[in-house]
């Protein structure tokens, strides 16, 4: 009995695994000249907003520790990379901050960026930059996003020469809660200004959109995330697997 409920739970696992990533294998294609290649002693650091953040305790301060992580797609995929790269030994840092836009990224950048001195730096930003415009008075356009983007990364490259970069789509999934018509075709641009500074930066692009809309035609919206824009459990590993792609 014990050995056919285990083979059972092995099956529904290998299934789960399965589909995450024949959802993956649909939606992101990155060249493999492209992709990340990660070195000895590579520091590793996760920016963002409360995708990101997940609530992480923002007081810990040692990397590569489940505090440090959160409690979203960080921590499945800091995770696998940790396991998949022991070789390399990497260092991985999660500094993201619920409720962030870019300028807001912009003002904590020295501290929370530039003084790790990472050496591939991953970025998933933007939803608040549209989302407070409707919910909280924030006067922001996707023309503000770009140029304050764009001087983020400029001064991010300058800074770390050699830097490899990944930038994560901003994503708003439809129909649950939060998100709805009128979100779009507005927040397009956003998603848009996301991958155009991608290839004028070089970075790796994660299309995040993309991946939740393929999700969604085998469980609904809701099963993924919790209000449009915080994954669940299930949207979690999924961005994790997505973002894993990112590497060679």
């Amino acid at each position: 009995m014990e050995r056919r409920s285990f083979l059972k739970k092995a099956a529904f696992t290998g299934a789960v695994i399965g589909l995450s990533d024949n959802i993956v294998a649909a939606t992101v294609n990155i060249r493999s000249s492209a992709k990340i290649k990660l070195r000895e002693n590579d520091v590793v650091l996760f920016q963002g907003d409360s995708i990101t953040d997940a609530g992480r305790d923002r007081k810990a301060s040692t990397p590569n520790t489940s505090p440090m992580m959160g409690s979203g797609y960080v921590i499945l995929a800091a995770g696998a990379l940790l396991h998949q790269y022991a070789d390399k030994r990497p260092t991985i840092y999660n500094k993201g901050i619920s409720g962030n836009k870019v300028f807001q990224l912009n003002d904590r950048w020295d501290t929370d960026c530039i003084n790790l001195k990472p050496n591939v730096l991953s970025i998933l930003i933007g939803v608040n930059d549209f989302w407070h415009t409707k919910s909280s008075g924030y006067g922001g356009t996707a023309a503000v996003y770009e140029k304050d983007y764009r001087a983020l990364l400029q001064r991010t490259v300058t800074a770390l020469p050699g830097v490899q970069l990944i930038i994560g789509e901003p994503y708003a999934v439809k129909d649950v809660k939060a998100v709805d018509d009128s979100w779009f075709p507005a927040f397009d641009e956003y998603r848009a200004v996301a991958r155009k500074l991608a290839v004028e930066f070089n970075a790796v692009f994660i299309p995040y959109q993309k991946v939740y809309e393929e999700a969604r035609k085998h469980a609904p919206a809701s099963y993924w995330t919790h209000d449009g824009v915080h994954a669940s459990l299930a949207g979690a590993q999924l961005m994790a697997r997505a973002w894993l792609q990112a590497f060679a």
